[in-house]
């Protein structure tokens, strides 16, 4: 899974309809271009390509009164809903994905029922714990990295960062057991988009071809 595809879905899904720049501006305040591959030039391309595939619609507006090719806007379709759904639901469970795909996933979870979420980060962390299990089949971490020579030092990092990543987990759920966040069904979400006209602090100001499409 790419994390584009979750990220420009879920984007264009908050606004109900967004032109390309909007969807840019938004994961850029996010921050999303620092720690994914939501680039310009990727976000018009899936941008596209997903309007292509019939998961977005895209709706050709007016000309600006300023001159310049008319502006394209895009609404999520219903299977573009679908697809949505289904690549959040698989990156909060799939310990094998990117942590870009994790981070996209964790800025829209409140999509979905705060019960159902607990039920997919506790399938995560039973995940974690098994793919713990078949590294430690070879390696005991009690006895230290030495005893493989520095290739240890590979089995170690892997059980460092597993243990990393549960523990964190857990303290996930936890705060979402306790009330934290506003899920799907609970009242107003959180707004983490900027209001119409609002400067975006974190925009890179890098000028891309499809700025104004």
């Amino acid at each position: 899974m790419s994390a584009i595809r979750l990220l420009v879905l879920g984007a264009v899904r908050q606004h109900g309809r967004a032109h390309g720049y909007q969807v840019r501006n938004d994961l850029e305040y996010w921050g999303a271009h620092e720690w994914s591959h939501a680039k310009p030039g990727s976000i018009y391309h899936a941008l596209k390509q997903m309007a292509k595939q019939g998961l977005l619609l895209a709706h050709e507006m007016a000309p600006s009164t300023a001159g310049g090719p008319p502006r394209v806007e895009y609404e999520i379709t219903g299977a573009g809903t679908e697809e949505y759904f289904r690549l959040l639901r698989e990156a909060l469970v799939d310990r094998d994905r990117g942590i870009d795909v994790l981070s996209a996933a964790i800025g829209f979870m409140v999509d979905l029922e705060r019960a159902e979420v607990v039920a997919l980060l506790r399938e995560r962390l039973r995940r974690l714990a098994a793919w713990r299990a078949s590294v430690t089949e070879h390696y005991v971490p009690e006895d230290g990295p030495e005893k493989l020579g520095h290739i240890g030092e590979i089995m170690n990092m892997w059980v460092h960062t597993a243990d990393g990543e549960a523990a964190w987990t857990r303290g996930l759920v936890d705060r979402i057991e306790g009330g934290a966040y506003t899920f799907a069904g609970e009242g107003e979400p959180f707004v983490g988009v900027l209001g119409e006209g609002q400067e975006n602090p974190y925009a890179t100001g890098e000028r891309h071809p499809d700025d104004d499409r």
